[in-house]
């Protein structure tokens, strides 16, 4: 264990761009206090912490459960987070002592320095609260060099809303010289960067259209520019545009997509309670790494109870319910590839491409990777769009002509049944012993359950055309 912690430590240090300023910063702060001091920034990611160090403190026995997950998870949860911003460290001007709190596994006290700049909090200063522990005079000379690290959060915080509103002009643009603009505005904007290796993803639905519930570039690992979008009538999605070191290493973008549908999703991990804390940050007074979990504007727990943050968001429960067997096969109960409920999320991540000039497309394979995601359990939570195989056209054609008239009594929810039954035939292409296995049927029971399919359609399922348009209309009805 002791090696891993080690391994996860060093990691962190060259994960952070422009760490150069911001690890100065802090070793001075680590000086000051004479104990190792970390630095997050207001979405609990990590950004530096200082030289200061000892082996003692890689002691896993002097670690306590929240700190542990922290340093080997490299994230946070809602219910950490609000369980620390319920000390008031959201509002804080002066240092915040949080006390150890054995029953939400808190073993050791911890000390906050609050980063601001201009009022606003942009970060936060950590060390673990040891006895005696530092003094008022050196808390207050650490204080000291606060502000200038709230500058440097607050210039990064400021590009990163830029590159927000010029990533948008370029994903909203109108064909033509509009679009021709935008691309040459964002990639003044990203400078050298915007030559390289790039892949757009979508996450959807995202549950905030709000710029200050999205999360920061920084806290986004390999973005280099992100935005919320309308998703459909009501809902919205985020777009991240994700750097590669290749075009064909698409790693950066499946690590973004999984820390960022933890967010979609409300955070997944156990509440901070009486049944013991198993998620934290470094926030939490490790002066190791952590991943940000939550959007920076959501507020925190307004009192210090032990039972648990209030503000903390409940599992969505995302699984899918069409989920394979240990044997391979769905479900009898579950339809095929049905997605995952109410409040599931996914993302979707475009052929990567070198430089800017083709977003728009690849924007449209991001939005229908993450369409066909919640379509089908089997492509997410996270679909490239090369593997999502004949939505690559459902997803293309509007929806008036998606939905065929030819399957619209089949869909009712009296024949779901029938509607499943046929899906999973077509899905095993035509193979009756296989789909009256993957059903859990009789074949004669299957061959009776198409006979009334084909009344129900006007279909014949032993003519190939008819079989694939039935096949797409079901697929469509999905999206």
């Amino acid at each position: 264990m002791y090696e891993g912690l080690r391994e996860v430590r060093d990691n962190a240090r060259v994960t952070s761009e422009h760490r150069g300023d911001y690890e100065e910063l802090v070793d001075e702060i680590s000086e000051l206090l004479g104990a190792p001091a970390t630095l997050e920034n207001r979405d609990f990611e990590l950004i530096a912490f200082g030289a200061y160090d000892s082996e003692g403190d890689l002691d896993p026995s002097a670690l306590d459960p929240v700190r542990t997950r922290s340093i080997l998870t490299r994230r946070s949860t809602a219910a950490v987070r609000a369980w620390f911003e319920g000390f008031g460290i959201t509002r804080a001007t002066a240092p915040v002592r949080i006390p150890p709190t054995p029953e939400a596994g808190v073993y050791r006290g911890r000390i906050c320095l609050p980063v601001r700049h201009r009022g606003v909090v942009h970060g936060y200063v950590w060390l673990l609260d040891d006895d005696p522990g530092p003094s008022e005079r050196q808390l207050t000379a650490a204080m000291r060099v606060t502000p200038r690290i709230g500058a440097l959060l607050a210039d990064e915080a400021q590009h990163g809303a830029d590159l927000s509103r010029e990533l948008r002009a370029v994903l909203t643009a109108e064909p033509g010289w509009q679009s021709d603009m935008a691309v040459a505005e964002l990639r003044t904007a990203l400078g050298p960067r915007a030559d390289g290796p790039h892949a757009l993803m979508c996450v959807a639905p995202w549950p905030s259209a709000d710029p200050d519930d999205a999360p920061s570039v920084r806290a986004v690992p390999g973005a280099t520019a992100l935005c919320t979008l309308p998703w459909g009538a009501t809902a919205q999605c985020l777009a991240v545009l994700i750097r590669l070191r290749s075009p064909d290493v698409l790693t950066p973008a499946t690590t973004a997509a999984g820390r960022l549908l933890e967010r979609a999703r409300g955070g997944s991990g156990p509440e901070v309670g009486r049944s013991g804390a198993s998620g934290a940050s470094a926030a939490s007074g490790a002066s190791r790494p952590s991943g940000a979990s939550r959007p920076s504007g959501t507020s925190g727990a307004s009192g210090r109870s032990g039972s648990g943050p209030s503000g903390a968001s409940a599992p969505s429960g995302s699984g899918p319910s069409g989920a394979s067997g240990p044997s391979g096969t769905r479900s009898a109960s579950a339809p095929s590839g049905k997605s995952g409920g109410p409040g599931s999320a996914a993302a979707g991540i475009a052929t990567p491409r070198s430089g800017l000039a083709e977003s728009a497309t690849a924007w449209r394979e991001a939005s229908a990777a993450a369409r066909a995601a919640l379509a089908e359990a089997r492509f997410g939570p996270v679909a490239q769009w090369a593997s999502i195989g004949p939505f690559r056209l459902l997803t293309a054609l509007p929806p008036e002509v998606a939905h065929d008239p030819v399957a619209r009594a089949l869909l009712t929810p009296v024949h779901q049944e029938l509607a499943r039954t046929a899906e999973v035939y077509l899905d095993c292409a035509g193979q009756a012993a296989r789909a009256a296995a993957e059903l859990g049927i009789h074949r004669q029971t299957l061959y009776y359950r198409l006979s009334r399919i084909e009344k129900l359609t006007g279909l014949d399922l032993d003519d190939g055309e008819d079989r694939l348009l039935l096949h797409m209309a079901l697929k469509a009805h999905r999206l």
